[in-house]
């Protein structure tokens, strides 16, 4: 595989499923890297099977499909008309054929993240609108509208770009948050009246997230109540305590009621198709993005019960107290009885069936129970239909994502409910085939996992891939990866960012170590990092290394190189000052001093969670009781003598650029070979194709130019 036969790829991203069953709907964006472009553009195609077909009334960039609950419409968001906007186009269940779009909603601040109501008579949405601007009502909508216009044609007709910052969090990922506040949104599908849900509210409804992304809301199964995700703390940028509120949308005056109760994050609401039940992912620690996932549910009938009246102390109760792992995605059994959830596990991602009472259905569980080749997988966007079988997203390191359905191959189960059988797939289950005859010409080699048991007796796993035309006789190169987060894993997934199987192409082994703060071992694993980013995370690499070393004889451990972004960019500018096993190093995105990284940062959650504290929590002590000195790279800067090549973006304001900046200096003051890559219109992610084949000719010539 060649850079460019990635780009050649087809990437899925949303996916709908009709009412019915018979149809999905998805997106798929192809990626011209001459024009430097991505386009996405909507299909659907038979379940049943049968050829795709692009759905006729949408254009190229059109998204967000969905099915209306009767299956006689769509939505969709489009740009055609100059902003952003819900269209709704008849759907024709028989053939497939869309046809008579219309577009429902004309606001000035454009249109997101729209979903229909239980009855089809409405569609929630999302938009960004000035909170100090009168209210949007369905009586009178066009007042406050008016302001937000005029409000954002004064800000792009003004001479004077500057911005005044009166709180934190003025600026997330890799944009400056402004003014504006997102809002929900109601729009009247037969009459266009909009209504804001959330008036003059200060705060963002979705708050910026990256767990699970969409509107973090849901619609009660009668149409009568909504339940969203928002952040009431003054300060945003300490906090992720985000909470679940329940609307009564029967009365235009009612205020949300919070009914979520841990400190934490709480995300992804969904009703119970019976509407008995509230469901949400929830973390109990206030302060830790990376705290475990849980599955909370809500009996709706206990919650309105005054707390004498309550059979139980809470109407809120942990469905899997003792569930070691995160809770990564969860879909409602069609009976209310139970879940589907995903579930990080062992570098792959658990699929399983768990009921009401908790208990999880192991015999459910493919990577149990399915063939050979799909023993591991990574699962998303589930949608179980009413015949027991799930719709589901699947990915492998050497396979792209694609749309499989899971269908069961036994009447019943004696674990649970009906619905939660054994599930196992063939190839012949696969619905979509973006990228069959591509994949078909290339030689992606197979992934294989080992064990090892650091010094204080903790297993961890780690993962090898061969190059391609491997010969065992020989010796080869080793490219060294090192994922970020900390709180992520390495496994069985595919990345047009640090894809491993390209890695290896040109003639590499490729060794990734999950260490101490991964996930996906249970959550003693993730929280091993905390407090001790130099520490046992370090020694885990080195010893996973190590280990490698020792069991696969095709290694040449003279010719080594290690790379890592992010928190792995951190680690490549700590293995930096603390090793000098590598021929070589790349670091993306790395933390060079915690110090000037705290003040340059927006998520200060995140920082002060993991370096326990503020930096002047410890001015005055020892530099071995301050983590934000204790774990500095830069105060490793004498015994820097590796080769590096630094790698940063401009509009990074996770990590700012100052850090990569820091770095590139240290090592030219040094006189240590070293070079940077700079992208100025580039933030965490290198994300344009053009950007990115520079990246990736960039750092394999660099990885070359010291090891081979």
């Amino acid at each position: 595989m060649t850079f460019e036969d990635m780009m050649k790829m087809k990437r899925l991203g949303e996916t709908a499923v009709s009412p019915d069953g018979k149809w999905l709907a998805y997106s798929v964006t192809t990626v011209d890297l001459e024009q430097n472009t991505k386009t996405p553009e909507l299909w659907l195609q038979a379940i049943a099977g049968g050829e795709p077909m692009k759905i006729a009334v949408a254009q190229p960039h059109d998204g967000g499909v969905q099915f209306a609950p009767d299956g006689k419409r769509i939505l969709f968001l489009s740009g055609r008309s100059g902003s952003e906007q819900v269209w709704l186009a008849d759907f024709d269940a028989a053939t497939g054929v869309t046809s008579n779009p219309k577009k429902l909603t004309a606001i000035s601040t454009e249109a997101g993240d729209a979903i229909w109501s239980p009855d089809g008579n409405s569609i929630l949405f999302t938009s960004a609108v000035y909170p100090d601007c009168p209210a949007i009502t369905a009586a009178d909508s066009a007042t406050g509208d008016k302001c937000n216009a005029e409000r954002d044609a004064a800000a792009a007709a003004s001479k004077v770009k500057a911005q005044i910052f009166t709180h934190l969090l003025y600026r997330h990922w890799d944009h400056f948050s402004g003014d504006k506040r997102t809002h929900l949104f109601l729009a009247a599908v037969g009459t266009g009246a909009v209504r804001d849900l959330t008036p003059n509210d200060a705060h963002d409804v979705p708050p910026f997230s990256l767990e699970g992304g969409g509107c973090g809301c849901a619609f009660a199964p009668d149409g009568k109540e909504l339940a969203f995700t928002e952040n009431l703390d003054a300060e945003p940028a300490i906090s992720t305590s985000t909470s679940i509120f329940t609307l009564d949308l029967t009365d235009p005056a009612a205020k949300p009621v919070k009914v979520s109760t841990s400190k934490g994050g709480n995300f992804n609401p969904a009703y119970s198709p019976d509407g008995k039940w509230l469901a949400w992912r929830s973390q109990e620690r206030a302060g830790y993005e990376s705290d475990r996932f849980r599955l909370m549910v809500y009996d709706r009938a206990e919650g309105s019960k005054s707390a004498s009246q309550r059979v139980s102390e809470s109407a809120v109760r942990d469905l899997m107290p003792k569930f070691e792992n995160w809770v990564d995605e969860f879909a409602w059994a069609p009976s209310s009885r139970g879940f589907y959830i995903v579930s990080g596990h062992n570098g792959s991602s658990m699929l399983a069936g768990i009921t009401l009472d908790g208990k999880l259905n192991n015999t459910f569980n493919p990577m149990f129970d399915a063939p050979k080749h799909y023993s591991r997988a990574v699962w998303s966007d589930l949608h179980p239909m009413m015949n027991g079988a799930v719709i589901a997203t699947q990915m492998h390191v050497d396979q792209p994502s694609e749309v499989v359905i899971l269908q069961n191959t036994v009447e019943s189960s004696t674990t649970g409910p009906s619905e939660f059988t054994t599930l196992l797939m063939t190839k012949d289950d696969q619905i979509t085939h973006l990228n069959d005859a591509l994949l078909a010409q290339l030689d992606l080699t197979e992934m294989k996992d080992f064990w090892f048991t650091a010094k204080d007796g903790t297993k961890l796993q780690g993962f090898l891939i061969r190059p391609p035309g491997f010969d065992a006789a020989k010796k080869y190169p080793v490219k060294f990866l090192i994922h970020g987060g900390p709180q992520g894993a390495w496994g069985d997934s595919w990345s047009y960012r640090w894809n491993a199987e390209l890695f290896a192409a040109n003639g590499y082994v490729v060794v990734m170590i999950n260490m101490r703060g991964s996930t996906g071992y249970g959550q003693a694993i993730v929280d091993g990092v905390n407090g001790d980013w130099g520490g046992k995370p370090f020694s885990d690499l080195m010893e996973g290394l190590d280990y490698a070393e020792q069991h696969y004889p095709f290694i040449d451990k003279r010719r080594e190189c290690a790379l890592g972004a992010s928190y792995g960019g951190y680690m490549a500018n700590w293995v930096e000052g603390h090793t000098d096993r590598f021929k070589c190093i790349v670091s993306h995105d790395g933390m060079f001093n915690p110090e000037s990284a705290y003040g340059t940062t927006e998520e200060l959650w995140f920082n002060e969670w993991e370096f326990k504290g503020r930096p002047w929590d410890y001015y005055g002590k020892p530099d071995a009781e301050n983590p934000y000195r204790k774990w500095s790279p830069a105060l490793a800067a004498k015994n820097f003598k590796t080769p590096m090549l630094v790698v940063h973006g401009q509009l990074d304001y996770r990590l700012d650029v100052s850090e990569g900046y820091q770095m590139f200096t240290t090592l030219q003051r040094l006189k240590v070979p070293s070079k940077m890559l700079y992208f100025p219109d580039e933030g965490h992610w290198v994300l344009k194709p053009q950007n990115a084949r520079l990246w990736w000719k960039t750092v394999n010539d660099w990885v070359d130019e010291w090891t081979k």
